[in-house]
């Protein structure tokens, strides 16, 4: 197990480094001189060549990129001159807010999504079956953006039930409980389409289970349906199930940065859009790379989880 986690995090290597590449490329090629953007009615040629200097903005391209990736790989993101501080503790900051978000969205989106269709392939077409089919298909159509809105209008605006955006209220609350009612709305918005997904792909792959030789030697045996489907049949498609988790947690931390705009949750997402407004170059890069470097990160322990379910991928 332990040679087997060692490769996959080698081979995770090229693929942070790739994502630096592209994530500094994207951020060179953007028209302007993000100096003139940061300096506005106060850009004078001196102080725009004094800010190109302090940036690194005078150098080649080539070497700009070594200088910062340099500079990252002993934790130095930068500092952020809009908000005048260092990159990282401003992104560990926001971090904690998305955190929470995408974490309470992803284990929602679990348990629903496979709940949802180990009852679907279990009651193959019955009543639970299509009303598990047609309420999936309702969420994977909806987009959460405008999910979230419609929940705004109608739990927060009409109903008055919950509050409508933040992640504490502005005057008192700050405990759990006020966090959790924050917590409903956005989190609800945001698993839905992946909760979805896992219960389309979740039922897929019990009924390629409940199909095989052993499941039916296992009733024939008098073995309770209970115990089949949930002791035999769930662990063998977790194999199956385990990977779509993996790729569901990507929708979920990067769904994450417009469902924050929607709902002014201060997470990593609303701080990017708030620095790719105001040209914030290096806090747009150390954002980027840290939120790809986590679903990385997250895909390698999937990788371990399906593992020890089934020792064959190890080979």
């Amino acid at each position: 197990m332990g040679r087997y986690i060692l490769k996959r995090l080698i081979s995770a290597i090229p693929v942070l480094l790739g994502i630096t590449i592209i994530v500094f490329l994207i951020m060179a090629m953007i028209p302007g001189d993000p100096a003139i953007a940061i300096l506005g009615g106060y850009a004078t040629a001196d102080r725009i060549a004094d800010l190109n200097r302090d940036l690194g903005l005078d150098q080649p391209l080539v070497a700009r990129y070594f200088i910062w990736l340099g500079n990252m790989l002993t934790g130095d993101f930068g500092r952020s001159f809009s908000l005048n501080r260092p990159v990282l503790d401003e992104i560990l900051e926001r971090f904690n807010a998305t955190l929470i978000l995408a974490g309470v969205s992803f284990m929602m989106c679990s348990l629903l999504g496979i709940l949802a269709g180990v009852v679907s392939a279990a009651r193959q077409y019955g009543f639970a079956d299509k009303a598990i089919t047609f309420a999936v298909l309702i969420g994977i159509s909806v987009p959460s953006f405008f999910l979230g809105m419609m929940m705004i209008l109608f739990f927060a605006v009409n109903l008055r039930w919950l509050p409508v955006s933040g992640m504490y209220a502005i005057y008192g609350g700050g405990d759990l409980p006020d966090l959790i009612r924050h917590l409903i709305m956005p989190a609800t918005a945001l698993a839905a389409v992946a909760t979805g997904v896992i219960a389309r792909l979740s039922r897929s792959a019990m009924l390629e289970v409940l199909r095989q030789d052993y499941i039916r030697t296992a009733r024939a045996k008098g073995v309770g349906e209970r115990r089949v489907i949930m002791g035999h049949a769930l662990r063998a498609a977790m194999v199956s199930i385990i990977p779509v988790l993996g790729i569901q947690a990507g929708f979920v931390l990067s769904g994450a940065v417009y469902i924050e705009i929607v709902f002014q949750w201060p997470g990593v997402g609303r701080m990017l859009v708030t620095a790719i407004l105001q040209r914030d170059i290096l806090l747009v890069q150390g954002g980027v790379v840290f939120v790809a470097a986590c679903y990385v990160f997250f895909n390698i322990l999937v990788d371990v989880a399906q593992s020890l379910l089934d020792p064959r991928i190890k080979t």
